[in-house]
């Protein structure tokens, strides 16, 4: 796929992937050997039939691979462009066994933005079913749990503690990943489809879960918001000027436009010297959103080795092609500061390997002796992220021991009728396996509502009306 030059996309937000010709679709597609056993398919958590739409490029019948797609999945457009696919369905491809893995996601992006392009939308008939649903969160899980109850027939409120919808998609990924319009684009269609966004409202504060079900007359409720609290490093000088969370600085430069100021009033000082601490997606999210808005030096602060870097080989290819300096087996120890509050460096010690831990990777060891100072004005961490505490604060929720929703195996939680999905049920995780959580909140939620779902066989041995188990509340068309 052709991309922008690096000097050049360093220093703008504009997409760095430029996206395929349909020529280039078309030749791409014709690698897939449409395996019987479809190992792809397995590698996706929602289980797209990734040979049927490869399959319809290859015919150019676009039109019918986004026809396979979004039978399945919500975001087409948004997960050709930020899953990753290497450890997922491309992951599994036979091609990749002896050649380079054909590129469903590219395939996926070309096809979703064919879509967004010509306006293409797929929206069934839907017949009201009088539920009340309630989802809170915006983000993929809701999204992907709002459609799916929507087309059921109940009636979907999406609330966003944001002035925007998108969740994690519009404050956590910059535009040159992932463009405001595409996801302005796929909010669009859910709206389509009947979904109501109450945006600027904060449940936990402005009212709770409990009350959704009471006072506000949801019949099941849906929490879908994200695992966004983050961790700092707890050490020395981590309440200096100029030490932040990769979150505040995305918050500001994407959902809040600061790289826009002053003509949007968010300020986000830079830093000349900017240590960013971590090597995730988020991280490097970081280091080339503070490229662009002006950095002169940007750094990359890791405890492992580049093999166990959590990042996209992509991510991390993109950001040594724009400048960005990794200091690998490196572990900060305090941040330094310049005598009136402000960072003047970090301190480090060097690290090395030992034997796998919890992950399975490695575990970093420092090195006796070899702490050294480092010069910044800036740090970023990008360490990871927990729970946001406001639910559990508020509500009857029962948490696991690390601050997370508890949920059984239908997603359910301990309220009755609240389901939770997601990032704050699982920890960090990837937007197609967020979008999986919420298509499963649903199935459960559906289940819970004793909706029909036409996947499912009907039960032998019940009491019946009309041929239909009188346990699912519902209902058969006679044409009299």
């Amino acid at each position: 796929m052709r991309e922008q030059d690096p000097a050049a996309r360093a220093r703008n937000f504009e997409e760095v992937a430029c996206g395929y010709h349909p020529d280039d679709a078309a030749r791409e597609s014709e690698r897939c050997l449409f395996c019987p056993d479809q190992p792809c398919v397995s590698g996706c958590p929602v289980g797209i039939d990734i040979p049927a739409f490869i399959r319809k490029i290859n015919e150019k019948d676009l039109r019918g691979a986004y026809d396979v797609l979004t039978a399945t999945s919500l975001l087409p457009a948004i997960c050709g462009r930020v899953c990753p696919q290497e450890n997922q369905c491309e992951g599994r491809c036979t091609v990749g066994q002896t050649l380079e893995s054909v590129a469903i996601g590219r395939l996926e992006r070309f096809v979703g933005d064919t879509a967004i392009r010509e306006r293409w939308v797929n929206i069934p008939h839907i017949e009201a079913n009088g539920f009340k649903v309630g989802i809170v969160g915006s983000g993929p899980a809701g999204m992907a749990c709002a459609a799916d109850m929507a087309k059921a027939g109940c009636d979907v409120t999406v609330y966003e503690a944001f002035h925007q919808a998108g969740g994690v998609l519009k404050y956590g990924i910059p535009d040159f990943r992932l463009p405001n319009p595409v996801i302005d684009a796929e909010i669009s269609n859910l709206k389509k489809l009947g979904v109501k966004f109450e945006c600027n409202t904060l449940v936990g504060r402005l009212f709770t879960l409990e009350q959704m079900i009471t006072e506000i007359g949801c019949d099941a409720v849906f929490v879908g918001v994200g695992a966004g609290y983050p961790t700092m490093l707890g050490g020395p000088g981590d309440s200096l000027n100029g030490v932040l969370s990769a979150n505040e600085l995305l918050t500001r430069c994407n959902l809040m436009r600061a790289r826009e100021f002053p003509s949007f009033d968010t300020p986000q000082p830079i830093g000349k010297r900017v240590a960013v601490v971590g090597a995730g997606n988020t991280a490097m999210d970081a280091m080339r959103v503070s490229l662009r808005l002006g950095a002169e030096k940007v750094y990359c602060i890791y405890r492992r080795s580049h093999k166990e870097a959590p990042a996209r080989a992509e991510e991390i290819h993109h950001a040594e092609e724009e400048g960005v300096e990794f200091h690998w087996l490196t572990n900060p120890v305090a941040i330094l500061d310049d005598g009136n509050g402000s960072v003047r460096g970090i301190r480090c010690v060097r690290m090395e390997l030992g034997e796998p831990d919890a992950s399975g990777r490695r575990r970093p060891v420092p090195v006796a002796g070899s702490e050294f100072d480092f010069e910044c004005d800036l740090v970023v961490y990008a360490i990871g992220t927990n729970a946001n505490p406001i639910m559990g604060q508020t509500s009857g929720l029962r948490l696991n021991k690390w601050g997370y929703i508890d949920t059984d195996d239908d997603l359910a939680t301990s309220l009755l009728g609240v389901f939770a999905g997601g990032d704050i049920v699982t920890g960090a995780a990837t937007v197609i396996e967020a979008m999986g959580a919420g298509r499963r909140a649903a199935a459960s939620m559906k289940a819970y509502l004793g909706i029909r779902d036409d996947k499912r066989p009907y039960h032998d041995g019940g009491e019946t009306l009309f041929g239909i188990d009188v346990g699912e509340r519902n209902f058969a068309r006679i044409r009299v």
